[in-house]
């Protein structure tokens, strides 16, 4: 009974050892690497750099005072559309009390020389008609009476011009009448009823009453890195994507590129201008953020592979072809325009090859 215990013992610690030795085996042995396969494709290769910026239009118009005063009455609003001449806002005069007494005084000046001249005018005419005076002496009180009566109308509007802004022989010509100056839209109308208003003049750019934009003709403005301006012309092509408008790209053309960079956030930049093509089904808004796709280069239709089935010897590109099921070979290939996915191939491969994808 001992005996049979003994051995069983053993063979249960030799089993054991037995089994440890068989897992750890089984465990050093790897399993075969099986490598898929990618064949090349037919596609366009797009090689791009993108600039950020907004849509702006190219006419857009700070319409401003030439008088200062009070919002008396605002015929327009954001959003209306508007023609050169059309009537914008109407301005009340608070006339500068200095001004306004210097001119008071100067018209009663006026008004009495013209009374005293008016009167000597009269005298000497009749004295003339009786031939009792020389032409000379009635020509020079006739010179002096038109005198004292030019005088007094010029006292006359400089008043009225001081307190309503404008001249009533002038007509429709008023300066308290302020008007568009050309076609367009109406972007945005900064003051209401009873606002003052700065005029414009050599010293201050004055109250902006109303923006007006030609939304006809949109363009975009952004900005490149120094890294990729040289890589571009005036003329290129590029692609606007513009984040309110989903699912929707518009065609534009590059027509400025700035001779002279801005260091933004450690960064030099560059501005770029470019005209827009514009959809009739789209009302494009001014002051949409948009980013462009600047098409540097392009190859439609051409045998590509995508650019992880490349390996390298140097700088030559190579990829490993499969030749019998799992079984490769290295094969040099030429390479063309990339777009950082895909890259065009030359030559070296064709449609029909498999080639290995790196694990």
């Amino acid at each position: 009974m001992k005996v049979f215990i003994r051995f069983l013992l053993i063979s249960i610690i030799l089993l054991s050892f037995a089994g440890t030795f068989f897992y750890l085996y089984q465990k050093s042995q790897e399993s075969p690497v099986h490598y898929k396969t990618k064949t090349a494709v037919i596609r366009d290769i797009i090689k791009k750099t993108v600039a950020t910026g907004s849509v702006v239009p190219r006419k857009e118009i700070a319409i401003k005072p030439q008088i200062s005063g009070i919002v008396e009455e605002v015929f327009v609003e954001a959003g209306t559309m508007v023609k050169k001449g059309d009537l914008i806002v109407r301005v009340r005069i608070i006339p500068d009390m200095i001004a306004l007494n210097s001119a008071e005084s100067r018209l009663n000046q006026a008004d009495i020389a013209y009374e005293n001249t008016r009167k000597a005018y009269q005298r000497k005419k009749e004295l003339y008609r009786k031939a009792l005076i020389s032409e000379e002496l009635f020509e020079e009180i006739e010179f002096a009476f038109k005198k004292a009566k030019e005088e007094r109308t010029t006292a006359k509007n400089h008043l009225q011009l001081i307190k309503e802004g404008f001249i009533k022989k002038s007509g429709e010509s008023t300066n308290t009448l302020i008007r568009s100056t050309i076609d367009g839209m109406v972007l945005d109308v900064p003051v209401k009823q009873g606002h003052s208003l700065i005029e414009s003049n050599n010293f201050n750019e004055g109250t902006t009453v109303a923006i007006v934009a030609d939304m006809d003709e949109m363009i975009f403005e952004g900005k490149i890195d120094e890294s990729e301006v040289g890589k571009l012309q005036e003329g290129m092509d590029l692609i606007l994507s513009i984040g309110a408008i989903e699912d929707e790209t518009f065609h534009a053309k590059i027509e400025y590129i700035a001779p002279k960079g801005e260091i933004i956030n450690g960064a030099v930049q560059f501005n770029i201008r470019a005209k827009i093509e514009l959809k009739d089904s789209h009302f494009v808004r001014a002051g949409y953020s948009a980013n462009a796709d600047i098409v540097l280069a392009q190859r439609q239709q051409v045998l590509a592979i995508e650019e992880s089935l490349l390996q390298f010897k140097g700088e030559q590109p190579f990829v490993e072809v499969e030749t019998q099921p799992q079984q490769f070979e290295k094969r040099m290939i030429k390479l063309g325009l990339s777009d950082g996915i895909y890259a065009e191939v030359l030559e070296g491969v064709t449609k029909e090859d498999r080639i290995k994808i790196q694990q």
